[in-house]
């Protein structure tokens, strides 16, 4: 038999999650259901993100990211006080390592204020009393409002009061394919039907929307990030410590960030990936993804699209532990480099590339129809923009239509 829902949401990670909760408040009385593929929520980027809590400094002012970013991170945080999920309030500073890099930088105070987010220009002696290891050239910038959480723990912390409300989850079962309309056969043979179907699938979003008809001029391609953690007893560092970024991509660069337990850790890497859960080795290997993955690189690669040759050797430089740590370093007084020891668990990142212009796009995108709502580039940082986002989505794709 089909089971029947007013709402099917195609993933459990925390744009998925984040929608059902939006829906339920609104809708009380309504059928939702989702599904997911792993055995729990939050398996992929979701739960092996870097659990900050962006501020909303990075995006220009016009670009839904800024809004929700900006937004999202109080809503986490009320979320966290109110559930009693840990949060680490531990603020943030982007440095500069020269001359070249303070306009960048002051462009960051720029799209902050105007995004009505609490940023100031500091000098070093500023920087100082907020982390006396630290170092920058001159100035740097200070966020406040930058925290960081337990990413596991609060997509949990929402799949428990989805189910407290009536939610329904199907695990183990991902989606197959469409057998007609808003009918769907996932994995194990069953099929479900709903009166809107939501595909927030992540890594492989593009990939369902496109039975559906949406995602014409975009695919995905993924990118991997892992972090290194300082595991010697002492802190020598108080807060998250971030460079100037390139802002013309949407990577950050080698940083520090200060996890909701007080352990250190530098990175991400943001390395071009062979396929879309290309994790560990060959874990998950798919032949097909590898063949489209690297006939999409490639092009980027000779065609150098947004200086993708450069950012690729930049890339895979930093498997070279001694440099990914160098990079790290220079942007503190003194640490001991011995005390990087251990790799973090790898992420994802599901990044859109628009297939005509071959472009990294750098904000969220979603098409749909009053039938069908497809989230295609639920990009970086999608974990702190989720609440704000997942009320954007239903006030416009789902009530409006």
């Amino acid at each position: 038999m089909t089971e029947q829902s007013d709402y099917l949401i195609i993933g459990a990670g925390i744009i998925g999650l984040a929608i059902a909760r939006e829906l339920r408040s609104r809708y009380p009385k309504a059928a939702i259901t989702i599904i997911e593929k792993e055995p729990d929520v939050a398996y992929h980027s979701s739960g092996r993100n870097s659990g900050v809590l962006h501020a909303g400094f990075y995006y220009s002012a016009d670009s839904l990211k800024a809004k929700f970013t900006r937004d999202g991170n109080f809503a986490m945080k009320d979320f966290c006080r109110e559930k009693g999920l840990k949060l680490n309030e531990c603020q943030k500073v982007v440095v500069a390592k020269d001359e070249s890099e303070l306009e960048p930088l002051y462009e960051l105070d720029r799209r902050g204020k105007r995004n009505g987010v609490d940023v100031k220009i500091i000098d070093e002696q500023e920087l100082k009393e907020i982390d006396p290891n630290a170092k920058t050239f001159k100035f740097a910038l200070y966020s406040p409002n930058t925290a960081t959480v337990d990413p596991t723990e609060l997509n949990k912390a929402v799949r428990d009061e989805l189910l407290a409300s009536g939610v329904k989850m199907v695990f183990g079962q991902g989606y197959r394919k469409k057998i007609d309309g808003n009918t769907i056969e996932t994995t194990a043979g069953n099929t479900f039907t709903a009166k809107k179907l939501i595909n927030t699938a992540g890594l492989y979003a593009d990939k369902i929307a496109r039975d559906f008809g949406y995602s014409a001029h975009y695919t995905i391609i993924p990118f991997k990030g892992i972090y290194l953690k300082y595991t010697k007893k002492d802190k020598p560092i108080k807060t998250n410590i971030y460079p100037v970024p390139n802002l013309k991509n949407p990577f950050l660069g080698v940083h520090y960030t200060i996890t909701v337990d007080g352990t250190i850790k530098i990175g991400p890497t943001s390395i071009p990936a062979f396929w879309r859960e290309n994790y560990k080795g060959m874990d998950n290997f798919k032949g097909g993804e590898l063949a489209n993955i690297l006939g999409w690189e490639s092009k980027l690669f000779f065609s150098n699209a947004f200086g993708f040759r450069s950012l690729a050797f930049d890339e895979m430089k930093k498997y070279n532990k001694s440099y990914f740590v160098d990079l790290a370093t220079s942007m503190v007084h003194s640490i001991d480099k011995s005390g990087f020891t251990e790799w973090s668990k790898p992420g994802i990142r599901a990044q859109l590339l628009n297939t005509k212009t071959y472009e990294l796009v750098m904000d969220f995108v979603v098409e749909g129809d009053n039938t069908t709502v497809h989230v295609l580039n639920a990009v970086s940082p999608a974990f702190t923009c989720s609440f704000p986002f997942a009320k954007w989505v239903v006030d416009n794709y789902i009530e409006k239509s």
